[in-house]
C-alpha cells in the first residue's frame, strides 16, 4: 500500500513539474488569507504567455486577496507561485520586479513628487544604487506616459490630479517597467468609459506586441467578457469556477454568482437588466 501511495506521490510531482514548464505563471494549491487564516484555498491558475485572466465576483470575495497574494504584498498562507518556471519565494524583489509589474487600487501619497517621478520609478530595476535615470531610462518614461495619453501631466504634482488621472499614471509607470507580466486590481476603477476603453485597448495591444501576461479583477462584465482569454470565479472558500468567457457568462451563471434577485443578466450583450 505504501509503495502505491508512493507512486500516486510521484506521478503528482510529475505532473505537476510538467504543468510548471508548459506555463509562464501558474499556482499549485494555493491557500491565501489574513493572519494566518485562510480565505480562499487551493487556488491554481495556468497562464501562457500573451493571455489575459480576469477575476470577477461580488465586493468582498476575496478578488484583491489573491492579486495581493500572488504579487507578494501578501505573505501566502500555503502552496506555491511559480514564474516563468521558477518559483517566486525564491526570486529576490529586483529580480521579480524585471518580470512583473502591479497597479493595486491603494492610493499612493508620495510627497512632492510630480507625475514624471512616479513614472520614472518603474525604471528602478534596472538603475544603479543612486536610482539615476540614463537618456534611455528618461525616453523610456515618457513613451510609456504618452501611451496612456498623459504627458500633458508630467510636471503636476502627484497628488493633485484626479483618481482617474492617478490611475493611468500607475498604468505608465507599470509600462515603464517593460515588464512580462502585469497585475492590476479593479485598473478601471474611477475611469469615465472613454479612458476604460483606452486602458484596456492599452493593455490587449501590449498582449497582441510584446506578449504580455495579464492579470486582473474587474467590475465591468462587458468588458471582462470581451477582452479575458481566462476568467476566474471568485465566491465561497474555493475559485467556483475557472474557463473561457464563454462557459463562464451566462445568465443562470452570473445571476448565481452575484446573487442577483432584482433584475437579470443578459449574456447575449454582457448587461444587467432591471425588471
Amino acid at each position: 500500500m505504501s509503495e502505491k501511495i508512493t507512486d500516486v506521490i510521484k506521478e503528482t510531482k510529475n505532473r505537476n513539474a510538467d504543468q510548471q514548464e508548459q506555463y509562464f505563471f501558474c499556482t499549485d494549491q494555493l491557500t491565501v488569507g489574513y493572519d494566518g487564516r485562510p480565505l480562499i484555498r487551493e487556488i491554481n491558475i495556468q497562464l501562457k504567455k500573451g493571455e489575459i485572466l480576469t477575476l470577477i465576483g461580488p465586493n468582498g470575495a476575496g478578488k484583491s486577496t489573491i492579486l495581493k497574494s500572488i504579487t507578494r504584498q501578501l505573505a501566502t498562507i500555503s502552496g506555491t507561485v511559480y514564474l516563468d518556471k521558477v518559483t517566486m519565494a525564491k526570486m529576490s524583489n529586483k529580480e521579480v520586479s524585471r518580470k512583473l509589474a502591479v497597479v493595486l487600487t491603494e492610493r499612493m501619497r508620495p510627497e512632492l513628487m510630480t507625475c514624471e517621478d512616479i513614472v520614472a520609478t518603474g525604471r528602478y530595476p534596472y538603475t544603479g544604487t543612486l536610482g539615476i535615470l540614463s537618456a534611455e531610462d528618461k525616453a523610456k518614461v515618457k513613451k510609456s506616459m504618452e501611451t496612456v495619453h498623459a504627458w500633458d501631466l508630467k510636471d503636476r504634482d502627484f497628488t493633485a490630479i484626479s483618481d482617474g488621472q492617478r490611475q493611468r499614471i500607475l498604468l505608465a509607470r507599470a509600462i515603464c517597467q517593460e515588464p512580462e507580466i502585469i497585475v492590476l486590481d479593479e485598473p478601471t476603477s474611477f475611469l469615465d468609459i472613454r479612458h476604460k476603453l483606452e486602458l484596456l485597448t492599452i493593455l490587449k495591444q501590449m498582449v497582441l506586441d510584446h506578449q504580455l501576461t495579464v492579470i486582473m479583477s474587474l467590475h465591468e462584465l462587458d468588458l471582462a467578457q470581451k477582452i479575458s482569454d481566462k476568467v476566474i470565479c471568485v465566491h465561497g472558500e474555493y475559485i467556483e469556477k475557472y474557463g473561457a468567457p464563454e462557459e463562464i457568462f451566462t445568465s443562470d451563471y452570473i445571476r448565481k454568482l452575484y446573487g442577483i434577485t432584482r433584475g437579470s443578466y443578459n449574456a447575449a450583450f454582457g448587461c444587467v437588466e432591471m425588471e
